[in-house]
């Protein structure tokens, strides 16, 4: 399998299965201290510029909105829309057949900050009013707390009462990973298998539950490889709009490269604010690029940020990234007619003689594959002399009290002896 980012994806190295040729995709480094969305913890006061009654008004009808879906009450869900606008009904009318799919918990809405939208004033009249909404939710059998996410509505005063007017008119001001969310957009089908929740096009339910399988492989890889408890609970996203759940598809300062999934964080919180508070979980959002052959090294890699983002934000990009890429080259081997023994000899060769640091944000912008291979290896050498255990009690100390570059360094001299410099220089001599 190859794909086109300039030249491949991130991580695209040869692994040999007898005389065959696969590509390794892997993704951005967008777990641990850049996460894919970030959030504070959130209260539903009365922010200014939104009155007392207007907010109360709207609370109402969009809690009205939140209990349609828990009773499944499509007539109560659009009664709020405008009726003179049949293309809005008829997308929240999809709308409510998405919510429909999943299995809510819990299930909120509330008027968070009034935003300020000429446009809408200018086609609705002066009573039109624009206000991010917070959904908060949280998933039966997925999420062990609710998670929030916000939305953008335009609402109007007529006869007495607020109506939907819009949904789409503060966009760009919405948080930038995870407030289009995979009902938000077409029809879709939810695929249950195990601990996996799959979600795809409507009309591609055959990939769905392919994507379940391999999703339920890619697991059990990281139960065997990652030492600490984890309950596989995950949702892999697998749909043909590129808007779900992200706004960027592509990254890095040099040639650019192609991110080929991503693992998005989702907190109890407001999700504009950067605060210190404890992820909820991710979901696996695919690239549709590549969804129709994904492979389950791809989704090895990914499962493993949705294990270890729980214990924290602190652990630095290198370990964050190295560790998933060691689960995914072990998870590989697993496998006796595989091996990753090219990319081994590429690390060692071609990526760890230019090794000056352990790789961070600014290494992966300059150079994904360069500073993944280092990562890997890096993490690799430390598995060689601290075991996987020792290797995952570095990573669980960091992700909890890696605050700033002096607590790392106290925290990597702790459990391996070495500065991070020497560090550096014990991973260009490991050969593995």
């Amino acid at each position: 399998m190859t794909m086109q980012r300039g030249r491949l994806f991130a991580g695209a190295t040869a692994l040999v299965l007898a005389s065959a040729v696969g590509v390794v995709v892997v993704t951005k480094p967008d777990s641990g201290r850049s996460p894919g969305g970030t959030a504070a913890a959130a209260e539903a006061t009365t922010p200014p510029g939104l009155s007392k009654s207007r907010k109360a008004a709207v609370d109402a009808l969009l809690a009205q909105r939140a209990r349609a879906v828990l009773k499944d009450d499509e007539s109560g869900f659009i009664a709020s829309v405008d009726p003179k606008q049949p293309k809005l009904v008829a997308e929240q009318r999809v709308l409510f057949g998405n919510l429909r799919q999943f299995d809510f918990t819990n299930l909120r809405y509330f008027a968070a900050d009034e935003r300020a939208a000429p446009k809408m004033v200018a086609k609705y009249g002066k009573t039109a009013f624009t206000t991010r909404v917070m959904m908060r939710y949280e998933l039966t059998g997925l999420d062990p707390k609710p998670v929030q996410t916000d939305l953008g509505y335009t609402f109007v005063l007529r006869s007495g009462r607020w109506i939907l007017v819009a949904d789409d008119a503060i966009e760009d001001s919405l948080s930038e990973d995870g407030h289009r969310q995979p009902w938000d957009f077409q029809p879709v089908k939810v695929v249950h298998r195990g601990t996996v929740t799959v979600v795809v096009d409507k009309k591609e339910i055959p990939m769905g539950k392919k994507i379940a399988g391999i999703s339920q492989d890619a697991v059990a890889a990281v139960r065997r490889h990652w030492p600490r408890p984890w309950n596989g609970k995950v949702m892999v996203i697998a749909m043909p709009e590129p808007r779900v759940m992200s706004m960027h598809w592509r990254t890095g300062t040099g040639n650019g490269w192609t991110i080929a999934a991503k693992a998005v964080t989702l907190y109890d919180g407001e999700p504009l604010s950067v605060k210190a508070v404890a992820p909820v979980g991710s979901r696996i959002v695919i690239n549709p690029a590549v969804r129709k052959n994904l492979e389950e090294d791809l989704l090895v890699h990914e499962m493993t940020h949705v294990a270890t983002v729980p214990l924290g934000l602190g652990t630095p990009t290198w370990l964050v990234e190295g560790v998933a890429e060691y689960v995914r080259c072990r998870s590989i081997e697993d496998d006796p007619r595989w091996t990753v023994d090219p990319y081994r000899k590429m690390v060692k060769t071609k990526y760890l003689p230019s090794m000056k640091v352990l790789p961070g944000e600014a290494q992966f912008d300059a150079s994904g594959d360069r500073s993944y291979g280092q990562s890997w290896w890096a993490t690799e050498y430390v598995v060689s002399t601290e075991g996987v255990k020792g290797m995952a009690a570095l990573y669980t100390e960091l992700a909890q009290h890696g605050v700033s570059p002096a607590a790392d360094a106290a925290i990597i001299k702790k459990h391996t002896g070495k500065t991070p410099a020497e560090l550096v220089t014990a991973v260009k001599k490991f050969r593995g």
